[in-house]
Protein backbone atom coordinates (compact mmCIF):
# COMPACT_ATOMS: atom_id res chain seq x y z
CA UNK A 1 0.00 0.00 0.00
CA UNK A 2 1.63 3.20 -1.24
CA UNK A 3 1.57 5.46 2.54
CA UNK A 4 0.46 9.15 0.56
CA UNK A 5 -3.34 7.06 -0.41
CA UNK A 6 -6.00 7.34 1.74
CA UNK A 7 -6.13 3.84 3.95
CA UNK A 8 -9.97 3.49 3.54
CA UNK A 9 -9.39 3.83 0.00
CA UNK A 10 -9.54 -0.08 0.27
CA UNK A 11 -12.89 -0.21 1.13
CA UNK A 12 -14.51 2.08 -1.49
CA UNK A 13 -15.87 -0.84 -3.60
CA UNK A 14 -17.52 -2.31 -0.51
CA UNK A 15 -19.13 0.78 0.41
CA UNK A 16 -20.10 1.08 -3.64
CA UNK A 17 -21.42 -2.69 -3.28
CA UNK A 18 -22.88 -1.54 -0.11
CA UNK A 19 -24.80 1.84 -1.18
CA UNK A 20 -26.15 0.46 -3.98
CA UNK A 21 -27.37 -2.56 -2.11
CA UNK A 22 -29.21 -0.53 -0.22
CA UNK A 23 -30.56 1.81 -2.72
CA UNK A 24 -32.30 -1.37 -4.26
CA UNK A 25 -33.37 -2.36 -1.31
CA UNK A 26 -35.32 0.97 -0.97
CA UNK A 27 -36.39 1.34 -4.83
CA UNK A 28 -38.01 -2.44 -5.72
CA UNK A 29 -40.60 -2.30 -3.07
CA UNK A 30 -41.38 0.86 -3.55
CA UNK A 31 -41.65 0.27 -7.55
CA UNK A 32 -43.68 -2.93 -7.16
CA UNK A 33 -46.21 -1.43 -5.46
CA UNK A 34 -46.96 1.56 -7.37
CA UNK A 35 -46.33 -0.52 -10.94
CA UNK A 36 -48.14 -3.88 -9.67
CA UNK A 37 -51.30 -5.40 -9.90
CA UNK A 38 -54.39 -4.37 -7.93
CA UNK A 39 -57.37 -6.22 -8.33
CA UNK A 40 -58.29 -7.86 -5.09
CA UNK A 41 -61.35 -10.14 -5.17
CA UNK A 42 -62.32 -12.47 -2.73
CA UNK A 43 -60.44 -15.51 -3.97
CA UNK A 44 -57.11 -13.66 -3.62
CA UNK A 45 -58.20 -12.46 -0.31
CA UNK A 46 -58.60 -15.97 1.41
CA UNK A 47 -55.90 -17.92 3.16
CA UNK A 48 -54.00 -20.07 0.84
CA UNK A 49 -52.84 -23.54 2.19
CA UNK A 50 -51.02 -26.20 0.35
CA UNK A 51 -53.97 -25.40 -2.49
CA UNK A 52 -57.19 -27.00 -0.14
CA UNK A 53 -59.23 -25.34 2.46
CA UNK A 54 -57.56 -23.96 5.68
CA UNK A 55 -58.16 -25.63 8.33
CA UNK A 56 -58.43 -24.36 11.89
CA UNK A 57 -56.99 -21.58 13.35
CA UNK A 58 -53.93 -19.82 12.07
CA UNK A 59 -52.38 -19.79 15.96
CA UNK A 60 -52.73 -23.27 16.77
CA UNK A 61 -50.45 -24.99 18.64
CA UNK A 62 -47.54 -27.24 17.86
CA UNK A 63 -46.13 -30.07 19.68
CA UNK A 64 -42.58 -29.51 21.58
CA UNK A 65 -41.94 -33.11 19.81
CA UNK A 66 -41.73 -31.08 15.97
CA UNK A 67 -39.61 -28.79 17.55
CA UNK A 68 -37.21 -31.55 19.07
CA UNK A 69 -36.92 -33.53 15.77
CA UNK A 70 -36.49 -30.09 13.64
CA UNK A 71 -33.63 -29.45 15.78
CA UNK A 72 -32.26 -32.81 15.79
CA UNK A 73 -31.92 -32.89 12.30
CA UNK A 74 -30.31 -29.40 12.20
CA UNK A 75 -27.84 -30.81 14.42
CA UNK A 76 -27.17 -33.86 12.48
CA UNK A 77 -27.36 -32.24 9.43
CA UNK A 78 -24.58 -29.37 10.60
CA UNK A 79 -22.54 -32.86 12.15
CA UNK A 80 -22.45 -34.63 8.56
CA UNK A 81 -21.06 -30.94 7.09
CA UNK A 82 -17.93 -31.86 8.87
CA UNK A 83 -17.05 -35.17 7.06
CA UNK A 84 -16.82 -33.48 3.49
CA UNK A 85 -13.86 -31.42 4.50
CA UNK A 86 -12.14 -34.75 6.19
CA UNK A 87 -13.12 -37.01 3.04
CA UNK A 88 -10.88 -34.68 1.39
CA UNK A 89 -7.82 -34.46 3.32
CA UNK A 90 -8.57 -37.87 4.27
CA UNK A 91 -4.65 -39.40 2.86
CA UNK A 92 -2.58 -35.97 4.40
CA UNK A 93 -4.47 -36.48 7.46
CA UNK A 94 -3.07 -40.34 7.95
CA UNK A 95 -3.83 -42.19 10.78
CA UNK A 96 -4.36 -39.57 13.58
CA UNK A 97 -7.19 -38.42 11.04
CA UNK A 98 -9.29 -41.50 11.05
CA UNK A 99 -8.98 -41.81 14.34
CA UNK A 100 -9.88 -38.87 14.89
CA UNK A 101 -12.98 -39.28 12.34
CA UNK A 102 -13.64 -42.38 14.37
CA UNK A 103 -13.54 -40.65 17.72
CA UNK A 104 -16.31 -38.17 16.28
CA UNK A 105 -18.48 -40.65 14.91
CA UNK A 106 -18.38 -42.69 17.90
CA UNK A 107 -19.80 -39.62 19.52
CA UNK A 108 -22.75 -38.85 17.48
CA UNK A 109 -23.48 -42.51 17.53
CA UNK A 110 -23.79 -42.67 21.13
CA UNK A 111 -25.89 -39.45 20.83
CA UNK A 112 -28.43 -40.83 18.24
CA UNK A 113 -28.49 -44.08 20.96
CA UNK A 114 -29.21 -41.62 23.49
CA UNK A 115 -31.84 -39.47 21.93
CA UNK A 116 -33.57 -42.72 20.10
CA UNK A 117 -33.82 -44.17 23.84
CA UNK A 118 -35.36 -41.10 24.98
CA UNK A 119 -37.90 -41.49 22.83
CA UNK A 120 -37.04 -38.14 21.19
CA UNK A 121 -37.17 -39.61 17.24
CA UNK A 122 -40.59 -41.31 18.04
CA UNK A 123 -43.71 -39.69 16.11
CA UNK A 124 -47.27 -39.12 18.00
CA UNK A 125 -50.06 -39.00 16.06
Amino acid sequence: MNPTTNPLADYLPLAVVLLLSGILALIIPSLASVLGPRRPSAIKSTAFEAGSESSGPARQRFAVKFYVVALLFIVFDVEAVFLYPWAVNFQALGWFGYIEMLVFAATLVVGLIYIWKKGALEWEH
